[in-house]
């Protein structure tokens, strides 16, 4: 693993929603650039940004008209290089948003493959070879062009599928993985890579990673093989790029060339029990909400989370990074099922568990879900991805107060009450996580052994760490670091607890008051705490 990932913390940007320098209502490259400052002194060293490459914007910008373009409405391929450059003076590392699975219906790409005579993009995507053929199961379009054929669809009618192959044949218009165009296409996305990495990104957040080869086994045995190419690629000419997988499946992404995947929200998984487990959310009304883990009084038991989550992380925590997200561009915000304390507690308690943590741009700050109507394909998305809130002026200082255009999409009426402003004042208990809390939780250097040595101040909050990792005996006492107002406070649920707050000291659980974290090596801890239920009080 890139050792410049052991301590990185993410912080994600959607960037039409996050800074608007020149007044046009959407967010800019040059206005990521000028709050760089602001990222960094929340304690990330790490930037995921959203997909600005060129596109008509009919899903945010996952339907790429141009791979090697910045979209104009974000600036130029100058300003990505200037933020590469400015990011990286302060420490940060940018990844970008690649999209490989299918192209916007305007790519050059794809208007070469509609046309009937054969050319070199003729295979670049999947088509059947009569103008009435269904797509074998896939979703199709027929009837627009002048090609006999049907195109099959990733997602939107507008996300034709690039070929990458079938890994199970049934129409003889489908090509295995080995064939030349197939190849030919993982080519081309080698190509774009070398493009941003030669520029200065450091690596990509993939979009539907597992999703490359359609028929493909149920271990994504065709598609694994291809990112295990790409990553032989990248090891050789940039070592030092880091992959992080939207996939869900650390078992195979973790073992075929990603450095990280992420715990995603699935209805029903050990994250959605842990954080959300609401019902509604692609209504845009989330409800029966109160059943997470951190809902308070949920009797939600944390067991729910460690069955799936613990044999995942055992089995992969030596290849790569499965990290947990406070939220994301596709996702209702936490905020809509969880209140102020508990939100503290849970994204604390994201932060000290092994993997990077990723910040979605406004979770800092609490910014709360909006309903809304439908924007660039957001559709029950939409409420996430409002223009973050920056003050408590007219549009909520994500743009000029009198600036002739208004943002692009409505700015939640709430600002006046939450906004970035007030998080000047680390104690500002009206925020979800404040400067405290990630200068408490970023100090923490946590690897995938999830062993620290704590430094406390003279109050005993948490001032700094340094990562350790000794051998701890099975049987052996557990070391606890734990702050003041909390002694007394903590049901003493296992016999071989010794509580201390040293500073210098290595310790197998962390307490504060925002959160606890455990060493996986505990298992007898690990399973203490499972057994008995244990709800911390605060």
């Amino acid at each position: 693993m890139k050792q410049w990932l052991k301590d990185a913390v993410f912080y994600e940007i959607y960037p039409q929603s996050f800074y608007d320098t020149n007044g046009d209502g959407i967010g800019d490259l040059q206005g990521i650039i000028a709050k760089l400052d602001y990222i960094r002194d929340l304690g990330c060293n790490a930037l995921w940004i959203n997909p600005c490459f060129d596109s008509p914007f009919k899903d945010a910008g996952y339907d790429v008209s141009d791979y090697k373009k910045i979209a104009p409405r974000y600036g130029t391929n100058e300003d990505a290089a200037a933020l590469f450059r400015a990011a990286h003076e302060k420490g940060i590392r940018v990844l970008f948003d690649l999209v490989p699975g299918h192209t916007s219906e305007e790519h050059p790409w794809f208007k070469a493959s509609c046309k009937p005579g054969h050319n070199e993009y003729s295979d670049r995507f999947i088509w059947t070879d009569s103008c009435f053929a269904s797509g074998d199961g896939m979703p199709f379009i027929g009837g627009e062009t002048e090609r006999n054929g049907t195109y099959i669809l990733n997602f939107f009618k507008c996300q034709p599928a690039l070929n990458y192959g079938y890994g199970k044949i049934n129409q003889k218009w489908q090509k295995p993985t080995d064939d030349p165009a197939c190849v030919a296409t993982v080519e081309a996305m080698k190509d774009v890579m070398r493009f941003w990495l030669d520029m200065g990104c450091d690596g990509f957040r993939v979009d539907m990673a597992s999703s490359l080869v359609k028929n493909d086994t149920k271990n994504k045995k065709y598609t694994c093989k291809i990112w295990r190419n790409i990553r032989d690629m990248l090891d050789v000419e940039y070592p030092e790029a880091a992959l992080i997988a939207e996939w869900n499946g650390p078992r195979m992404s973790l073992k075929n060339g990603f450095d990280m995947d992420f715990y995603l929200e699935w209805g029903g998984n050990g994250y959605s029990w842990l954080m959300r487990n609401y019902d509604g959310a692609m209504d845009s009304n989330p409800h029966n909400i109160g059943k997470a883990y951190f809902c308070k009084n949920s009797g939600t038991g944390i067991d729910k989370f460690l069955d799936e989550y613990l044999p995942a992380y055992k089995a992969t925590h030596k290849d790569g990074l499965w990290c947990f997200i406070t939220c994301n561009h596709d996702t209702i915000r936490p905020s809509a099922g969880l209140t102020v304390e508990e939100l503290r507690l849970a994204y604390a308690t994201l932060f000290t568990l092994p993997g990077a943590p990723f910040v979605y741009y406004g979770d800092e700050i609490g910014m709360r879900y909006l309903p809304l109507p439908t924007k660039e394909g957001g559709y029950f998305r939409t409420g996430s991805r409002t223009p973050m809130q920056w003050d408590a002026s007219r549009y909520a200082g994500f743009t000029a107060p009198d600036a002739a255009t208004e943002p692009w999409i409505g700015v939640n009426p709430n600002h006046v009450e939450i906004s970035a402003s007030e998080y000047a004042n680390p104690f500002n208990k009206g925020a979800y996580v404040n400067k405290l809390d990630f200068v408490i939780l970023a100090a923490l250097e946590v690897d995938v052994n999830f062993n620290c040595n704590v430094v406390t101040g003279s109050d005993g909050v948490i001032t700094g760490a340094q990562g350790g990792h000794p051998d701890t005996a099975a049987g052996a006492k557990c070391t606890i670091v734990i702050t003041p107002l909390l002694q007394g406070r903590i049901p003493a649920v296992c016999t071989d607890v010794t509580t201390v707050t040293t500073p210098g000291e290595t310790v197998d659980v962390v307490i504060t008051d925002y959160g606890i974290a455990i060493n996986p090596r505990r298992q007898d801890l690990i399973d203490c705490m499972r057994e008995s239920r244990v709800k911390l009080p605060f």
